[in-house]
């Protein structure tokens, strides 16, 4: 639900279509080329189960509804869902209640949401609490629904990471002569590196921290966001752009970009950085590494984990020693590249297929 550039429907559709890989044509779910089902205020995408017919319209709901499946299972993040917290919540329920509905949350509730936990974690409970079962993408954010959100101990939620699916690349460069940027460090060239941070602009996202890093080192870096404002933070792009400049520090943001020209600008960014104030699951940090980026991440509870799932993919480093990382990551371009045979998995082949079992009775 929601845009397809956004991570969490991007993440469900490519789930979808490995499951849908998976099971016989005749109980295939068909996401393409699907009418909406409509509820107040967004749209949501159709599921539908060849040879069997459209069903009445469910009470308050418009006609006709394309939904015909006997069961769902939702990418839930309140964000795509509602206007609030709340009104996520009540869509959730009205699906909840006409059919059995299992659940992936995304952006779990988190004291650094300040004002909004409250919130955030009484929408989350009546999700869960409607749900037949939950996952989550870390043990890490589990802990997060075990101390804020589902008194139950984390009894009842199951954990199936976000999946890595490596891009079709070019050969890694060779050598590990600095390519970034730069003056005055010695053997870097004479050129203007990037540093680079991917997926939508919003506070939190380390934007400032990596400028302030980049204007202590006072190198010529320039910082890119790949990739525009969340929906509702064009303003504070805005005024991140402007107190960059102020910090003398060349910060610019590519707006959307097609997958192709994505994965093009995650392969020539200098220094891979992502930089989240608090994170719960990062499907950037996973996009860094389907390009053979190995990306510097701050040394927090969620990348610790990542590292011991996927050993050798991260740079990690304590949150006051960004300049370091960054000026480190400069002088050994190498070390920002993934080893070749790294292993990412799982992927969305073994995902699917973490969930199917799942599904089959697992939890």
């Amino acid at each position: 639900m929601g845009s397809p550039a956004h991570a969490v429907v991007a993440c469900a559709t490519g789930i979808a279509r490995q499951v849908s890989a998976r099971v016989s044509a005749e109980t295939a779910l068909h996401i393409d080329a699907l009418p909406a089902l409509s509820l107040p205020g967004l749209s949501l995408p159709g599921l539908s189960l060849p040879g069997l017919p459209m069903p009445p319209s469910p009470p308050g709901l418009p006609s006709p509804v394309p939904l015909s499946a006997r069961s769902a299972h939702v990418h839930f993040t309140d964000k795509l869902f509602g206007a609030s917290p709340e009104d996520a919540a009540a869509q959730f329920e009205r699906l909840a209640g006409r059919m059995p509905v299992t659940v992936t949350l995304h952006d779990v509730p988190q004291p650094s949401n300040g004002t909004a936990l409250a919130r955030r974690v009484a929408a989350y409970l009546r999700v869960v609490s409607a749900a037949r079962g939950v996952v989550c993408n870390s043990e890490y954010e589990r802990q997060l629904l075990t101390e804020h959100t589902w008194p139950r101990g984390g009894a009842g939620v199951h954990v199936i990471p976000l999946p890595v699916d490596p891009a079709h690349q070019p050969p890694r460069p060779e050598g590990s002569r600095p390519v970034g940027a730069g003056h005055g460090l010695p053997g870097i060239p004479r050129r203007r590196g990037e540093v680079a941070l991917l997926g939508y602009f919003y506070p939190g996202k380390g934007h400032a921290e990596v400028v302030d890093a980049v204007s202590r080192l006072r190198i010529g870096l320039t910082v890119t966001a790949i990739g525009g404002a969340a929906p509702g933070h064009e303003h504070d792009l805005n005024a991140a752009l402007e107190n960059a400049g102020r910090a003398g520090v060349d910060f610019r943001a590519t707006g959307h970009l097609g997958d192709d020209d994505l994965l093009q600008r995650c392969r020539e960014a200098t220094v891979p950085v992502a930089a989240h104030q608090h994170f719960s699951a990062s499907a950037s940090i996973n996009t860094w590494l389907a390009v053979g980026r190995r990306p510097l991440v701050p040394d927090t509870a969620y990348t610790r984990e990542m590292q011991r799932l996927r050993p050798g993919t991260l740079t990690l480093y304590e949150r006051p020693q960004l300049s370091h990382a960054i000026e480190n990551a400069v002088l050994d371009p190498a070390s920002t590249w993934l080893e070749p045979g790294t292993a990412l998995g799982p992927d969305s082949g073994a995902v699917a297929d973490a969930y199917l079992q799942w599904w089959g009775g697992a939890r």
